[in-house]
C-alpha cells in the first residue's frame, strides 16, 4: 500500500496498426517478462491469419471474439 495515496490510472494508448484500445489491451495481456515486441508481433500475425480465413476484417472478429467471451450479467435490484 503506497504511503503518498492513490497511483493515478494511466489511460491505454491506442496501438499503432489498428488505432485500437482493444488491441493494445490485448498485448498487454499476452505478454510475459516485458517482452512486448513479441507479444505485438504473435497478436498481429494471429490478426492477418483471421483476416485471411474468414476474409472479415480482423479488429471485428476479434471485438466479437471478445464480446462472446464477456460474461452476460444481469443486474437485479
Amino acid at each position: 500500500m503506497p504511503r503518498r495515496g492513490q497511483a493515478k490510472r494511466r489511460p491505454v494508448k491506442p496501438d499503432h496498426k489498428y488505432n485500437s484500445q482493444l488491441v493494445t489491451r490485448f498485448i498487454n495481456k499476452i505478454m510475459l517478462n516485458g517482452k512486448k515486441s513479441v507479444a505485438t508481433r504473435i497478436v498481429y500475425d494471429a490478426l492477418d491469419i483471421v483476416g485471411e480465413r474468414m476474409h472479415k476484417e480482423p479488429l471485428e472478429v476479434l471485438e466479437q471474439a471478445v464480446r462472446n467471451a464477456t460474461p452476460m450479467v444481469e443486474v437485479k435490484p
